[in-house]
Formats: C-alpha cells, structure tokens, sequence
C-alpha cells in the first residue's frame, strides 16, 4: 500500500530537466581568458602523432578541422596556439560552472566531461519564466567564455540523449517523450558497445524502433538493466542523480593564452572569475567582504593583492568598478601568464531596500569609501571614531570604519579640531577672530582630567564673527581666563 502511494506520487509530479552541453570545454579553458581572436587547437598525445581534437572558429576559418595532423594544421597557418588536452583542469572547470548554476537550482547533477544537467520546474517563475531562464543561462555562460548549447525533457536521460544529438529542444510532458526521442540514433545510449552492436546486428538505428521491441524480449538479450533504463528515460520510473553540492570556499584560476604585461589588461580575465564568484555567492546566499586575487608569473613566481569591501556583497559592478581602480595603480614586475581568485569567509548579506520609486537606497558614500581604498590602499583611508572621553583632544581616534564608536549625545562639536588650541585676541573682553565673535546661547563646561595631570577646566562656546565663519572657542575657568580657539566648523 506504502509503495503504490510512492508511486502514485512520482507519477503526479512534475519536473523539467535542463541539459547543458560545453562541447568545446577542453578548448575554452585555454582560450577563454581572450577574445576569440586567436587561432587555437588542442590536441592529444598517446602512442600516435599528434592529431587535432578540437579547434576554435578562427581556426576553423583557416581551414583546420578536427583529425587533421598537427604538423598540418601549423603549415596552414604560423600563428596557431596549440594546448594539450588537460582533463583536471576541464573537471574542475566544469565543477566551477556548476557552482555558478547553483543560483537557479539545488538540483545539479554533472556528466562529464563535458554535460550539466540541472532541475529547473521550481525555478522558472522566479527568472521570468522558462524562456527567459533558459536565455539568462546561455548568455551567462557566453559571459564567462564558454560556447553551451542545450535542451529540456522531464526527465534526465531524455534531455541528455537530446543534447546529445544538438538539439534545442524543450520537450514539456512525458507522454510527448517517446514520439520526440524516435528519431534519436542509438548512439545517445549509455550502454556498452556490445549490446549497441547486438542491437545493430538486429537491424535497430533508432530509438523509435528499440522502443517497438517487446520489454520481455529486450530484457532477454540485453539484461534487465536495459529495461530500466528506458523506464527512466521515459519517465516510467524514478531516476535519482547524484546531486552536486558547491564548496564552503571558492577558488578559480585562468590560464592565459599569451603572457600579459600591463596590469589594466587583466580586468577581461579575472572579470570572468569575478562573474564566476557572483553567481557562486548568489545560489550560496552570501557575500563576502575581502577577495583575494593571485597573480602568477614564470616559474611559479607570484603577486598577490587583496579587495576589501566595507559592507559584505556580491555585486559584479561593484567588485568590477573596485578592481579596475586597484589594477590602476598596479605595476607588474613580470609578465603574467595565470590568474586566480579566492574568496574564503562567507557572510550574509544585508538585504537591499528601495523606495516607493522602486529605486535603490544604495549607500554611495560606502562605494566611494571601497573606491578609494583599492585605489589608495587600505592605510591611506579611514574613518573617524568617538572615544568615552570629556576632553575634545582625547575623545576621537582612527578606525577602519567610518562613523563607529559612541555619540556626542546631542553636543555640537566641530569635526575639524586644531592640533594645539590657538589663544584669541580680545576686546573688552569678548574674543575677536576676524572681527568680533558673537557667543550663541549656552555653554558646554568641561572640567576633567585632574587624575593624569593634563586636566582641564573651560567654558566651550559656539561663536561666529562677521564674516559668517562658524568657530568652537573656549575660556579658561580659572587663571588668566583667557580666549581660545578650539575647533572650526
């Protein structure tokens, strides 16, 4: 009774699988940190000659194709970068592009080595709707330097057999599935070559006529694990996935295709880092406050520099905008010949209101604050802070942040304080500055200190003169009562 119940469920629940291809993965991780203006190939090495894998457009239009000899390939044209394929390096670039996923959906699962697939049915109405989803995607990945293509079923196996075949299409229902996935080859099959071969030595091209076959008959010559796999891939069954869970720290490097020796010409690559750690943070719902850029040299030789924020966030504009006035004012001693940034504790992120208006109450005092601190370093700006002390001289310090410490509790006090108090001239006993000063109402008496023989005993006075300046000036409460300036408003 349990398991009907089970069943039933499955049956009435609705899901969109998403497949996404990177068809030209082993070639981009080398050739993504340009702009596509160079002619470039990767190749692989084993007991035979070198022979093309892949190559870019650019090559393409050169007249380069897939299988043609190296050697060949180089006498068609002198300016060809070749790379040798690197499969760590297409895994974890392939893991990194998951993590920017994780923004539209939990449920990602990866195929390498070159295939995403991921739940998209609860995300849609939150991006727009599908198409809207599905655009948001693709360009992303253009974004972040990687040609992608993909396709949509309700279950997992349907959709990759589709994006195997290149196919664009987004297959709605399951009872549309088994007339779409006829025409398919049976090539799109995860299965060993041996039952592909027996299936072909039976006369069977595609998917249309395997699925004509009696299931008794199927299950007799390829095992029943055939069986089950056709149930999954129409949907007759479940078929669970192991899920791709993103990393508590992130981490990403860039090759360059050719070394780089002005710091301003970085910003395109460690740009498509930084879109890398957005997205990461956004499915991670968290910001950071402090990024970590490494720029490695020959030899292993490297530059490292640091972005501080003074809020947590995960803005590309803003982390983009902060960069370029930090690679400003960066001189590289060597060329550079890889890129990498890290971003190591997370923290929430406070939520951004708006007004009626639906505009931003963005802070941009805070911004110009981040601004000057990647252009000047951080010890070149900082704030002003309040310390629990009577005497003006000994209530302020520096501080990191601006506006921290305690408050003035109402008193009005100037900003700009004079290092050493100057003595006033005066007339009949009024304190002149550039004419007569006019003493406002009240007065704020301080009478402290007495304990570390730097004690003070004055009347403070908000005074101004003629002119219309705004002084702070005091009296002393004892002795010669003299006349002092203080502070300027």
């Amino acid at each position: 009774m349990h398991l009907s119940i089970l069943m039933y469920r499955y049956k009435r629940m609705t899901t969109h699988w998403l497949c996404i291809r990177v068809p030209q993965l082993p070639l981009e991780i080398f050739t993504r940190s340009e702009h596509g203006e160079t002619r470039a190939v990767v190749v692989a090495e084993g007991g035979q000659r070198a022979v093309v894998l892949l190559c870019n457009q650019v090559a393409r239009d050169a007249g380069i194709h897939a299988g043609m000899p190296v050697s060949s390939a180089r006498a068609l044209t002198g300016n060809l970068a070749v790379h040798h394929r690197d499969d760590r390096s297409e895994r974890h670039a392939l893991r990194r592009l998951a993590g920017w996923l994780y923004q539209f959906s939990s449920q990602i699962s990866l195929r390498p080595p070159d295939t995403l697939l991921l739940e998209i049915q609860g995300s849609q109405q939150l991006f727009g709707g599908r198409d809207a989803l599905l655009d948001t995607i693709l360009s992303g990945f253009a974004a972040l330097g990687y040609q992608a293509h993909s396709a949509g079923a309700p279950t997992p196996l349907a959709a990759y057999s589709l994006a195997c075949c290149g196919s664009d299409r987004q297959v709605r229902s399951v009872d549309e599935l088994p007339a779409t996935l006829a025409p398919l080859p049976l090539s799109v099959l995860d299965w060993e070559q041996k039952l592909l071969d027996r299936l072909e030595g039976m006369g069977i091209r595609r998917l249309g006529e395997l699925f004509q076959l009696p299931r008794d008959g199927v299950a007799r010559r390829l095992g029943p694990a055939s069986i089950k796999y056709l149930d999954r891939m129409l949907g007759r069954c479940p078929d669970p996935l192991e899920l791709y869970r993103p990393p508590a720290r992130f981490s990403s490097r860039l090759q360059l295709s050719a070394e780089v020796e002005q710091a301003g010409a970085l910003l395109f690559s460690l740009q498509r880092l930084l879109l890398e750690l957005t997205g990461w943070l956004q499915g991670m719902d968290a910001g950071v406050q402090r990024l970590g850029f490494t720029l490695w040299h020959r030899e292993n030789r490297r530059t490292d520099f640091r972005l501080g924020l003074h809020e947590p966030g995960r803005d590309l504009q803003q982390f983009t905008l902060l960069l370029r006035e930090r690679l400003e004012r960066l001189r590289l001693q060597e060329p550079v010949v890889e890129v990498g940034l890290r971003a190591d504790s997370l923290q929430g992120t406070r939520a951004q209101t708006t007004d009626w208006f639906g505009k931003s109450e963005r802070q941009n005092p805070v911004v110009l604050l981040d601004r000057l601190r990647a252009r000047l370093g951080d010890e070149a700006v900082c704030g002003l802070g309040s310390i629990a002390e009577h005497r003006p001289e000994y209530a302020w310090s520096y501080s990191r942040e601006p506006g921290s410490g305690g408050e003035m509790h109402g008193l009005s006090r100037p900003l700009w304080l004079l290092p050493v108090p100057r003595q006033l001239q005066t007339r009949n006993g009024r304190p002149c500055l550039q004419g007569l000063l006019l003493l406002e109402p009240g007065r704020e008496r301080i009478e402290s200190g007495w304990w570390d023989e730097l004690g003070v005993a004055r009347d403070y006075f908000v005074a101004s003169n003629p002119g219309g300046s705004c002084y702070w000036v005091y009296r002393e409460i004892g002795g010669k009562r003299r006349w002092f300036l203080h502070g300027i408003f």
